[in-house]
């Protein structure tokens, strides 16, 4: 299939910092997505679409944001995946969201077990964002995790969390808005009080604040 042709304001070499492919082409939500057995989900598969879909993602791509990895235990096992799409909502009563797709094996596990953890990723932790973002069967295989209070993973060197149960799910399109309360909170200071860089993401590529 031919690939879509490179828009106006996309470098030609902008390639060359890109995570994972898979990465990139669900970067608005979740990222470990697929199909469950029984569902029907409309794709259009048209140069038109293509082009338009890429037009989306490299407009949205100028907004810069975190990276987020949730987190749960399902059937006694680690669930993680990454999470681009993920806010705060309210202060009073603590509410926080973010937006898996609809076809995401994750988020089912997740809406199964009731709770998760929203890690904060740090610089320097782009790998852990592109093994939760894969399809490995064991994402978790050789990290190193605590559970939080609420019993989903947390990683260390992040800068920080949000420990939550599910309160709301809505439907968004091809996603779902997921709304948290947060039950617990934490973030991770040095000696001096400063806390770590975080890891960001913008136009493709991995960034910090430096």
């Amino acid at each position: 299939m031919a690939q879509p042709p490179i828009l106006p304001g996309i470098r030609d070499d902008a390639h060359t910092s890109w995570p994972p492919q898979e990465l990139i082409d669900s970067f608005l939500g979740n990222f470990d997505f697929e199909f469950r057995t029984g569902e029907h989900v409309a794709i259009e598969d048209t140069e038109k679409a293509q082009a338009a879909a890429r037009m989306f993602r490299d407009t949205l791509g100028r907004y810069c944001s975190g990276v987020t990895v949730i987190t749960t235990v399902a059937d006694g096992k680690p669930v993680g995946m990454t999470c681009q799409s993920f806010s705060s909502v309210s202060i009073s009563p603590p509410l926080v969201t973010f937006l898996p797709m609809k076809t995401s094996r994750a988020w089912a596990q997740i809406q199964r077990a009731g709770f998760f953890a929203v890690n904060f990723l740090a610089d320097g932790q782009d790998g852990l964002s592109n093994k939760m973002a894969s399809r490995v069967e064991d994402k978790f295989e050789g990290l190193d995790w605590t559970p939080s209070k609420g019993g989903a993973p947390l990683f260390d060197g992040i800068v920080g969390h949000v420990d939550c149960t599910v309160e709301a799910v809505h439907e968004a399109g091809d996603h779902y808005i997921v709304v948290g309360r947060v039950n617990d909170l934490a973030y991770a200071t040095d000696e001096a009080g400063v806390s770590p860089d975080p890891l960001l993401y913008f136009q493709g590529a991995y960034r910090t604040v430096r």
